[in-house]
């Protein structure tokens, strides 16, 4: 790593987070690459009856049923489609193994920390628990998604807070 200055000498000692970019509506998001299984098109799934609307359903993933969260719906990034482009990202978060629909998948995105900044506080209008911060890399800026908190969050319901 010659390519750092001696700034970041006080730094994390070069330490880089990969992050998978995907898209959901007109935004580029990010999760930590270390909670992805796998990647999947979008199959049907089987519906549950008086599941959220943002759960679309469950899938048997080799023999495991895994929930199938839209993203779009669940951040209110209108109504989703579903076309070649639309991929499963399977996570395993808790040991819990979870789908989440997203519009498309970009790449995987190396983030020093410096080039994360803390979300901005938005009011009541955007939940930013659920946010690790802003990445930039030259002119994309994701916005990182705490996985594990969204979730375990109540009202996802999915994977048990472990008791302290």
């Amino acid at each position: 790593m010659a390519t750092l200055s001696t700034q970041s000498a006080n730094s994390s000692h070069g330490e880089t987070l990969e992050y998978l970019a995907f898209t959901l509506g007109q935004e580029e998001y990010g999760v930590s690459i270390q909670k992805v299984q796998e990647l999947r098109g979008y199959d049907a799934v089987t519906q549950i009856a008086n599941a959220p609307e943002f759960i679309k359903g469950v899938v048997n993933l080799r023999g495991i049923i895994v929930p199938i969260i839209d993203m779009r719906i669940k951040f209110n990034l209108g109504t989703p489609t579903y076309d070649q482009f639309t991929v499963v990202v399977i996570l395993n978060i808790n040991n819990r193994v979870v789908g989440m629909v997203v519009d498309s998948v970009s790449d995987v995105i190396t983030l020093t920390p410096e080039q994360i900044k803390p979300a901005p506080e938005m009011g009541g209008a955007v939940d930013t628990n659920y946010l690790v911060g802003l990445g930039t890399v030259d002119e994309r800026m994701l916005i990182l998604v705490d996985i594990d908190r969204l979730m375990s969050s109540n009202e996802m319901g999915l994977i048990q807070q472990h008791a302290a």
